[in-house]
């Protein structure tokens, strides 16, 4: 296969606790199969193949094999190492956490209802983790709620249906929180699905369990592809409640938290755009969505910020570079070139106009400002 010049983002998985770095297999190639790099490694214990009885220890160690990979797959020249993320599965989320703490190249991080949720106490034992220092996207995604038979059966503390210490203390990263209602812990990996023992007391059917299985990955895929890609639409399904994704009600739920330092707003865009004088926009828009990928350029706050500066005779051409970005940005908005059209002729730029107006038309056969603009400049 040629690749060209082309890179793809990065996924190291870890591996839940003494497991094989297969055991996610499916969805592992499923990223693949829609352009990521996809690299794991077995885990494996400080001292000898197991772990031992240290699990600070043990965290830690694989914490370390994340960052090993991390090195390995930056090797790779088809590998953009601008663009990792972490993802783990039960203990695996443990040391992702620990992994971003102190590794600015993680840029977001997947977690399979990843232990961190179930020991933060342990988290807490490394000399590294700080809450604050989760600063990149995070998506956790859980097991069902815990039935009471099982808790008393099984001696679980009823609190870990609710509570989740680490979300709760996050404040520098978009953060999500999933819960899967047809899923038990050891159904959101590959062989768990295919090979693990069902629970009479509490699993679903093996079809329920696979349709769920089947929208982690989905929703694992989204949410690298909204903040390794910055692709719009992802962001827009990650951001969403199940039900407006099509999903059926009861399959899961979903909390969600904004990260204080990412609140960039127009307003804020507009203030770098004006310090450098409203030239190169797009690049300046291209530099800030990857700092802050959740900003968002309404196109109505565009046009009405290009009408403002055009009509201004000071500052025409700012206007005239603030709509070439808007149409850029949203090249099927007849509103928007129409606007253009009507700055263009504002300067008495007519070949201009008249590209602008026809192209409005092509988009709204409607639009009358634009019919009879063209009347007038075609005379």
């Amino acid at each position: 296969m040629e690749f060209g010049n082309s890179k793809f983002p990065v996924v190291v998985y870890a591996p839940s606790y003494q497991a094989s770095s297969i055991e996610n297999f499916a969805l592992c190639e499923y990223l693949a199969c829609h352009g990521y790099i996809v690299i794991s490694s077995p885990s494996r214990g400080t001292e000898t193949r197991w772990f031992g009885r240290n699990n600070a220890k043990e965290m830690e160690t694989q914490a370390r094999d994340v960052e090993f990979l991390i090195k390995e797959v930056s090797k790779f020249p088809i590998a953009n190492t601008n663009k990792i993320a972490t993802m783990g599965f039960s203990f695996g989320g443990l040391a992702n956490i620990l992994a971003i703490t102190r590794n600015d190249k993680i840029k977001a991080v997947v977690s399979l209802d990843g232990t961190e949720r179930y020991q933060y106490g342990l988290l807490k034992k490394s000399p590294f983790f700080e809450p604050e220092k989760v600063d990149v996207p995070y998506i956790h995604m859980a097991q069902k709620d815990i039935p009471e038979q099982v808790l008393k059966e099984d001696n679980i503390d009823p609190e870990l249906n609710i509570k989740f210490q680490l979300f709760d203390s996050i404040t520098n990263s978009n953060a999500y929180r999933l819960k899967f209602q047809n899923l038990t812990h050891s159904y959101f990996s590959t062989l768990g699905i295919l090979f693990g023992q069902r629970d009479k007391r509490q699993d679903k059917n093996d079809p329920e369990i696979m349709e769920s299985y089947k929208l982690v990955s989905v929703y694992a895929l989204n949410f690298l592809n909204a903040y390794l890609k910055n692709d719009g639409s992802a962001l827009k399904f990650i951001e969403n409640n199940a039900l407006n994704n099509g999903i059926k009600k009861g399959l899961l739920t979903k909390q969600s938290k904004k990260a204080n330092s990412q609140n960039f707003t127009f307003k804020d865009f507009n203030e770098l755009a004006l310090q450098q004088d409203y030239n190169k926009l797009y690049d300046l828009y291209v530099a800030t969505k990857k700092e802050h990928p959740i900003m968002e350029i309404p196109e109505n706050n565009l046009n009405t910020l290009g009408l403002q500066l055009v009509f201004n005779p000071n500052t025409s051409e700012q206007g005239i570079h603030v709509f070439l970005l808007a149409t850029k940005l949203y090249p099927n908005s007849a509103n928007l070139f129409d606007s253009l059209g009507e700055a263009y002729l504002f300067m008495d730029d007519k070949d201009k106009a008249i590209e602008s107006f026809e192209k409005s038309l092509n988009l709204n056969s409607q639009n009358q400002n634009a019919i009879d603009r063209l009347k007038q400049l075609k005379k």
